[in-house]
């Protein structure tokens, strides 16, 4: 997630391994020869290049990670991290908050229930306030079934939000709590 255009990625490997490994799709300027009896990939990177290159993708990949080195991984971590600490206090100073994965070490997001508010109902009203969160089991159903719930809510802060959408989150929090609990 580097804030670049979906359909696109960059795969990074030892060259040892990459050479070592065969290609999983076919096409393009992935071969280098092929006869009836045998077929010669090309070199790294061709060898995994099957198809169309999705040019567009990559030149905006280039220029998210450009526009990320510019503002610094460091300072997105730590603007992210108060974000973050800010959002989780605000909401576990809520009655009937339950927080889920509190690792002191884990990324800007904030996974929650409503006291026995479906998280659907919650995301709905989130909505209509203007926050943008997502409900379900975020494929973790292990995860979820270990704590022995169905779903959460989640929360992700990333750069670009501010403190302004903390509170709004807060605020649509407690308009949850004064609607359906």
């Amino acid at each position: 997630k580097l804030f670049g255009p979906t359909g696109v990625g960059v795969l990074y490997g030892k060259r040892q391994l990459l050479e070592s490994m065969p290609p999983f799709l076919g096409g393009g300027d992935m071969i280098l020869s092929v006869t009836m009896g045998k077929t010669i990939y090309n070199h790294l990177p061709y060898k995994f290049e099957a198809g169309t290159a999705h040019i567009a993708g990559v030149i905006g990949l280039g220029a998210a990670v450009e526009y990320v080195s510019e503002i610094g991984l460091d300072q997105i971590h730590d603007y992210e991290e108060t974000l973050k600490e800010n959002a989780t206090a605000a909401l576990m100073d809520i009655p009937g908050v339950r927080m889920y994965g509190t690792a002191p070490e884990k990324a800007a997001i904030l996974s929650f229930l409503v006291d026995d508010v479906h998280p659907h109902d919650i995301g709905s009203v989130l909505d209509s306030v203007g926050v943008a969160i997502r409900a379900g089991h975020h494929c973790t159903q292990p995860v979820m079934q270990r704590f022995g719930i169905a779903a959460t809510v989640r929360a992700s802060f990333s750069m670009y939000n501010t403190r302004d959408d903390v509170g709004r989150l807060v605020d649509g929090v407690l308009r949850v709590k004064e609607l359906l609990s």
